[in-house]
């Protein structure tokens, strides 16, 4: 197939398009290599896709409408995987604009680009944090999502909504995946892990927030391809049993699903912190700090529907994956710069 991967230089993105060339799969990849963080760690993403005589790189913004609706048209892909996007629940506190920017008008693109060119399936990605001030756990889709606490999550939660107005007026079948904490090697400098590795290694302090009483359902970057390209590859179809009179937010009559992708084993974040000073042999300094605005105390994964869906579940273990990460940090930096 011909597949377009947005945020084909970004974390999730890279590691899709890798598995989706290695599977035969011709991919275009779309990325605007922005600053939002070291840009050279995107340009060695990158470097590992465009050998691959079935890629091709576009560096474009989604918010650019003139530039999307050219690539759509020249390419035609006949699936689009949507992961570029403004991330970052801290950062939106401080630069709503480029959530709307890239969130919305960048979405809205995607969608019209899909909508024009007969695209036949949008996977496209979604958070956990559209479950916002939700208590009941573990969140399910299911679950009411209309307390957002952060504008990223309103931004995600604004995706799905559009994307069911597309499937049910253009009959575009359309796939949102609820990713819960992503992490593994090439990840984002702006996660915890990241940052609890660099300053590790240094010897500083690591802030550790909620004074370390935080849960998260960490689920690690295989996983998470797996889910995504299954998705893909299983169109959305309308629920026959949809009940419009008492309407079930995952699914509907048009082609339109929604699934969380989390590893299911919420781990405390003391936890995940062990496993790192485990992997790295270096004991942590710890400065406990308060709930930042805009975050969650804890957040859990019911990833039951997207066992009946697709046949898969994450599951990889912290411990498993943390060292993965390490093995990678300590191969990719050059040890002096890194400590």
């Amino acid at each position: 197939m011909k597949i377009l991967v947005t945020g084909a230089a970004g974390f999730i993105g890279m590691h899709c398009a890798e598995k989706l060339l290695a599977r035969g799969d011709q991919v275009i990849g779309i990325d605007n290599l922005n600053e939002y963080y070291d840009v050279s760690l995107k340009d060695a993403r990158l470097g590992r896709l465009t050998p691959h005589a079935n890629f091709t790189f576009h560096k474009a913004s989604i918010e650019d409408k003139d530039v999307m609706a050219d690539i759509f048209a020249g390419e035609k892909p006949d699936r689009v995987v949507h992961l570029a996007a403004q991330a970052g629940v801290r950062y939106s506190l401080t630069n709503p604009h480029a959530y709307i920017d890239a969130n919305i008008m960048g979405f809205t693109n995607i969608l019209e680009g899909c909508r024009h060119n007969n695209v036949a399936h949008l996977a496209y990605a979604s958070s956990s944090s559209v479950y916002g001030g939700n208590s009941a756990m573990p969140f399910s889709e299911h679950h009411n999502i209309d307390h957002p606490i952060s504008l990223y999550a309103a931004t995600k939660k604004a995706n799905e909504l559009m994307a069911h107005t597309y499937s049910h007026l253009y009959g575009l079948p359309t796939t949102g995946l609820r990713f819960f904490t992503v992490y593994g090697p090439w990840g984002r400098p702006d996660m915890a892990l990241f940052l609890f590795a660099k300053a590790m290694l240094r010897g500083e302090p690591i802030d550790v927030f909620n004074n370390g009483e935080m849960v998260r359902d960490f689920t690690y970057i295989d996983d998470i391809v797996e889910g995504v390209i299954r998705v893909l590859d299983k169109i959305a179809t309308p629920n026959p049993d949809f009940d419009a009179g008492l309407p079930d937010p995952s699914t509907a009559a048009a082609a339109y699903r929604v699934f969380n992708i989390g590893n299911g084993n919420p781990t405390p974040l003391m936890a995940y912190i062990e496993a790192l000073e485990t992997a790295l042999g270096i004991d942590a300094i710890k400065n406990f700090l308060p709930m930042q605005p805009g975050d969650v105390p804890a957040t859990s994964a019911d990833t039951s529907e997207l066992g009946k869906w697709i046949g898969f579940r994450p599951d990889t273990p912290v411990t498993i994956g943390v060292r993965k990460f390490v093995e990678w940090y300590v191969d990719f930096y050059d040890p002096a710069s890194a400590l």
